[in-house]
């Protein structure tokens, strides 16, 4: 056995060496412990006196683990370190500081996760007589460790569950769209049929089918709030924003308004100022979320009341549109809550629908937008809401020829028929046999124009080859083949590649009409059909159809089950 080494001494190296919360060990060359100051006793359980000359340092250390330490110093300093003491003391006798997290051995043979420091110690000659070891309990760490990994985890886990969760509700309400539009086609659809019948319909009937409109109207605007605000919140919303001025986007909506104003005997007024500004905004996400507020002024305010809108400038680089009613105000209380989902704020039992919906997602849809919204109001005196959004500079016009004269929708105006006008064909591919009734009813009125159908797309692709159509119309979700499939092979096709095609589809959230639009359809219409925009957006295929100025095989009328 070596000798004990006569290290020297002083003060500073008595205090620590008599330290009770460090431990502080020392060996000669050969890994003999030759010191074992009060901390390691209290550390390991072991007697000074039992260990020193006596026990070497790989008896209170994990075996494995040196074992793994010396295999990763051979491969970085690409010699070979031997297992054990020498691959702890490695980079010690090379003066390369370290900080080892090993694991010790208690004398009750319990493990100990501790952080240890190794120096080497040089006499005169700079030749290494021995090390010096100070090392602390890391057990407490480690276990914050182990927790905060832990937490981590279940954190991550958590997070996969609600997106999940999120995804399966999304996909659900956008199915549940469907399945609630098919059949809705058919009630609103016939329901318009029947309200603009030759001959019309008795004041009793008309009061039914006022009725039943109003009902699936309500119903629609339902479901389409509740998949707006689904969309959202699961952060699958598109918003195309770009420079618009608000004197577009307030004219559309007093359009659209001020009938629902005038039913009421309320007041509307817009700013008269012909140019309000630029902003940068999504422009029909804008429209959706002035109209609701519009919407909103309308039905909570008295009758005979007022509805002014106003626009301002705002903080820096922004401008405030207000939507001003004469209505009963809100309370702190229902201030409080007015952006909670399906919180009508003690409407519930009230005479004007609503679902508690529109303000929630008009909120959201203004902070896509980079936009904010307010309100200020005062019980029996009425209410302002307002938005704020960015200002935008206006953006460059580029001029062209399109050849065409533009109605104000965009389109190009419809072209007038007469007797003489030749009868055009419309293929119908739909397996729905309420849709196919409907939509042959409303092709009856039109003397313009002669139906054929089918109900799936194979069948449908060999009229459209044999009929050469002028315009077909395709539901998306078709058996076998989907009406994304039809389209791709009709536009491969030299005979049919030019036959404007409009899709019909119940599939109606925006990222389903954006991917239509993407994929070549030429409208993307959804039910319910909403008549006067499924007969414009005819008419608009038919003028395309026209420009084409193909020849067409003869049309022979021909329904296939």
């Amino acid at each position: 056995m070596t000798p004990m080494i006569p290290f020297p001494s002083s003060a500073l190296q008595d205090a620590i060496f008599r330290s009770e919360h460090f431990s502080c060990m020392a060996c000669d060359a050969l890994g003999v412990i030759q010191i074992f100051n009060v901390g390691a006793e209290r550390m390991l359980g072991y007697a000074a006196a039992d260990v020193v000359n006596q026990v070497t340092l790989a008896a209170v250390s994990d075996v494995d683990e040196m074992s793994a330490r010396a295999a990763a110093l051979s491969e970085e300093f690409g010699r070979a370190i031997q297992p054990g003491f020498e691959a702890l003391v490695f980079k010690a006798q090379r003066a390369i500081e370290d900080i080892y997290e090993l694991t010790l051995i208690r004398q009750d043979g319990s493990r100990l996760s501790a952080l240890l420091s190794v120096t080497a110690l040089r006499d005169d000659q700079e030749r290494v007589i021995g090390y010096l070891l100070i090392s602390t309990d890391n057990t407490t760490r480690k276990g914050v460790e182990l927790a905060l990994q832990e937490t981590h985890a279940a954190l991550e886990s958590a997070k996969a569950v609600a997106e999940q969760a999120s995804l399966a509700k999304s996909d659900f309400l956008s199915s549940m769209s469907h399945e609630l539009r098919s059949p809705l086609n058919a009630v609103l659809g016939f329901a318009q049929v029947l309200a603009s019948d030759v001959p019309p319909p008795t004041a009793e009937q008309k009061v039914s089918i006022d009725q039943i409109l109003h009902a699936g109207w309500y119903l629609l605007r339902l479901i389409n709030e509740i998949l707006d605000l689904s969309m959202i919140e699961s952060g699958k919303v598109t918003i195309s924003q770009e420079s618009m001025t608000l004197t577009d986007v307030l004219q559309d909506c007093e359009a659209m308004i001020v009938p629902q104003a005038l039913r009421r005997h309320i007041r509307v007024s817009f700013p008269k100022v012909d140019d309000l500004g630029h902003v940068r905004a999504d422009r029909t996400r804008l429209k959706q979320v002035m109209l609701n507020l519009l919407s909103n002024a309308i039905k909570y305010n008295r009758e005979g009341g007022a509805v002014v809108v106003e626009c301002a400038a705002s903080q820096a680089g922004r401008v405030r549109v207000s939507v001003r009613d004469t209505g009963v105000g809100l309370s702190a209380l229902q201030m409080s809550q007015l952006f909670q989902p399906f919180n009508r704020l003690g409407r519930e039992s009230g005479s004007e629908e609503g679902t508690g919906i529109g303000l929630v997602v008009t909120k959201q849809l203004i902070e896509l937008m980079g936009g904010s919204i307010g309100v200020d109001s005062a019980v029996g005196i009425g209410s302002v809401f307002w938005v704020e959004l960015a200002v935008a500079d206006a953006p460059e016009l580029v001029f062209g020829t399109s050849g065409l004269a533009d109605s104000d929708d965009g389109w190009p105006a419809p072209a007038p028929t007469s007797s003489s006008t030749p009868r055009r064909t419309l293929l119908y591919i739909e397996d729905n046999p309420a849709n196919m009734a409907l939509v042959e009813k409303l092709v009856s009125r039109r003397p313009d124009l002669s139906l054929i159908t089918a109900v799936e797309a194979q069948r449908g692709m060999l009229l459209a080859r044999s009929h050469r159509p002028h315009v077909i119309l395709m539901d998306i979700n078709l058996p076998g083949l989907s009406g994304y499939g039809a389209l791709a092979l009709l536009r491969q096709d030299p005979a049919t590649a030019h036959i404007p095609v409009l899709a019909l589809s119940a599939n109606a959230v925006p990222r389903d009409i954006e991917r239509g639009l993407q994929a070549g359809f030429f409208r993307y219409l959804t039910k319910p059909i909403q008549v006067d925009e499924f007969m414009a957006a005819l008419d608009q295929a038919l003028r395309r159809a026209d420009e084409q100025a193909l020849p067409t095989a003869d049309a022979t009328p021909e329904t296939t089950a």
